[in-house]
């Protein structure tokens, strides 16, 4: 099935490997929470035990650059997306107040982004992640 929505994820290549799930977790429980579209229905097993549902589609990881992060999240702002973001100075906090102190005193036009998350139309999203390479 193809969905007329595309999620991407865009995490910088530098991350250790327990900061790339971290932030790929983050970003995508950010998008789906202001997108309960990407929610699929919840999981039942051949007992009859119910699990939680999953996003619906595929969620894309590309790897970038800071540059090549903050040139999407232009993008991304441009065409009234509204992107979940992870910020190098979340990695020093430990809760979520902490986490939105850390990213109402980021200087806006120079955010040290980690991470980027996206959701939109299929066509908007794959201008705004247009020459990136997905993550190895």
């Amino acid at each position: 099935m193809i969905y007329d929505t595309k999620t991407a994820l865009v995490l910088r290549g530098h991350l250790a490997g327990w900061q790339l799930a971290n932030v790929a977790a983050f970003l995508t429980g950010g998008l789906a929470g202001t997108t309960p579209e990407m929610m699929g229905e919840p999981y039942r097993d051949a007992a009859g035990r119910f699990y939680s549902a999953l996003v619906r589609e595929p969620v894309f990881v590309y790897g970038a650059t800071l540059d090549e992060l903050r040139r999407t999240h232009q993008r991304a702002l441009g065409r009234s997306l509204r992107p979940a973001i992870y910020i190098e100075q979340m990695f020093k906090t430990a809760n979520d107040i902490d986490n939105r102190a850390a990213v109402a005193a980021a200087p806006a036009d120079a955010l040290d982004l980690v991470g980027l998350g996206i959701h939109g139309p299929r066509k908007i999203v794959d201008k705004v992640i247009q020459g990136l390479k997905f993550l190895t």
